[in-house]
């Protein structure tokens, strides 16, 4: 009877006949689809959101380093366009002066072509963020696609390989020049800079290549938003380790990865600004406005020069002209130097090429020519943070770059021998700040050294260094035998 009763239940039960069923499927596929269209537009606000702010933020850290370069004097670096494009080309473009040293040379080229060209694919994921599509350029290259994306990988595995030379050379293998025990300047930050750059790369890295690996094997399964593009041949060899996730865990993945990428980029793009890696974006102006002077040639204080020639009467007064008034010999403090300095400043890559090669440093003495990079920098960052707290305007803090950040005794410990300027691979000149300081103490102060003032004096009254006179000046050549 039970199962009488039973069978009776269940066949006089309500049920779904099919137009019931075909009212269900539509309405649930329906808000699944409205759910991943929320998502996707919550993607899209986010992604806008964080590429505002980073905007936003380098736009403002940009505009202070513009004003602080502005603070120099005005200087005309504009002659010989031809010229200047060529060394821009050749040293900034070709990393020329990089291949004096080949191996090194060549690892840096990676990294350096690498961040060039794997831009294109940031670009493809920042239209992706904004628009909320997915492989952007996929449909457009067609065939190429597959082949450009694994030029890419290639070359980010060529960066983080030459990443993980790098941190090695400076942790492990301890490169002289790059030690902080050998070279006072490169205590703390330094250091720490240096190595996070390299760590923040080698995670972007692997940050592209998971992604590209959760992305074919999702391609291989026909997951829903994932294009047929084909597989990535360096990722490949992640897809095993990914092999076993469900679809929906290799779509955490690979959106996670996404993420980390782009705001990796965003986070490294706008860390640079405050990093020495600053050279990557100046390292093309500042070869281009290089002096194209011939090296060691000192160049004159045009008022000093014409007051000496009429004093010597090569020239006359011109007596419709005031007198032209000297506010300062030489360079005490960030102002007096000009805006070329200032931008070697932020220029520099503090490889310590520069101070591996200055014969001072290398007889003991304190001069070294990276760390009158770092200093002017340095009194560049402080005098930024005094304007952005008083309205963009500089206030005086009592501090110059002359004493408080470079001594004395370092500026004096320079022979002028230009190797400095040679060694640069962008082309920076501290020799131009040191000698700007450096008459400044003597012109401005009156304070050269005693034997300095015994050597002008002689200039002056025997046009020579030494205290003979000029008649005298072949006299040892009287006991030569012949």
């Amino acid at each position: 009877m039970l199962s009488d009763r039973t069978g009776f239940a269940a066949a006089n039960r309500p049920r779904a006949d099919a137009s019931d069923r075909r009212c269900v499927g539509p309405s649930m596929r329906q808000t699944k689809q409205t759910l991943k269209t929320n998502m996707q537009i919550v993607q899209q606000l986010l992604f806008a959101v964080a590429l505002g702010i980073t905007a936003w933020l380098i736009a403002k850290r940009v505009g202070i380093i513009k004003k602080t370069i502005q603070l120099g004097k005005s200087e005309n670096r504009t002659d010989r366009p031809n010229e200047r494009l060529s060394t821009m080309l050749r040293i900034a473009f070709g990393q020329k002066k990089m291949f004096d040293r080949p191996i090194v040379g060549i690892m840096h080229f990676v990294i350096y072509a690498g961040f060039l060209l794997i831009n294109v694919e940031v670009l493809e994921i920042v239209l992706d963020g904004l628009f909320g599509t997915h492989r952007l350029f996929a449909p457009l290259l067609g065939d190429f696609y597959l082949g450009l994306i694994n030029f890419f990988e290639f070359l980010a595995v060529g960066v983080l390989t030459v990443c993980v030379i790098f941190l090695i050379r400076r942790n492990i293998l301890k490169v002289e020049r790059l030690q902080p025990s050998r070279n006072r300047e490169l205590n703390g930050w330094p250091v720490l800079d240096a190595n996070t750059i390299l760590m923040i790369e080698i995670v972007l890295m692997i940050a592209i290549l998971s992604m590209n690996a959760a992305d074919s094997i999702l391609q291989q399964r026909g997951a829903e938003h994932y294009h047929q593009v084909g597989n990535f041949f360096f990722s490949g060899f992640l897809q095993p380790i990914f092999a076993g996730l469900s679809d929906g865990a290799l779509v955490i993945l690979e959106r996670v990865a996404w993420w980390a990428h782009i705001l990796g980029i965003f986070g490294f793009a706008l860390y640079v600004t405050y990093s020495k890696h600053l050279h990557i974006f100046l390292a093309f102006p500042n070869t281009y406005f290089a002096n194209l002077t011939p090296k060691g040639e000192m160049p004159n204080m045009p008022d000093i020069t014409k007051e000496v020639k009429i004093m010597l009467g090569l020239e006359q007064p011109d007596a419709t002209e005031a007198p032209a008034e000297i506010g300062r010999f030489g360079a005490k403090d960030v102002g007096d130097l000009s805006w070329k300095n200032l931008m070697d400043a932020y220029s520099c890559t503090e490889c310590g090429r520069c101070t591996s090669a200055c014969p001072a440093n290398l007889t003991g003495k304190k001069l070294s020519p990276r760390k009158i990079m770092m200093d002017t920098r340095d009194r560049l960052e402080d005098v930024g943070k005094n304007m952005l707290a008083n309205g963009g305007e500089f206030k005086d803090d009592g501090k110059s770059l002359l004493g408080d950040y470079i001594l004395e005794e370092e500026i004096l410990a320079c022979t002028t021998c230009n190797a400095c300027v040679q060694e640069c691979p962008v082309l920076i000149s501290p020799l131009d700040i040191i000698l700007q300081l450096r008459r400044y103490k003597i012109m401005d102060e009156a304070q050269a050294p005693a034997s300095w003032n015994a050597m002008f004096n002689n200039l002056e009254t025997n046009q020579a260094p030494w205290k003979f006179s000029p008649g005298d000046r072949f006299n040892w050549a009287d006991n030569i035998k012949s």
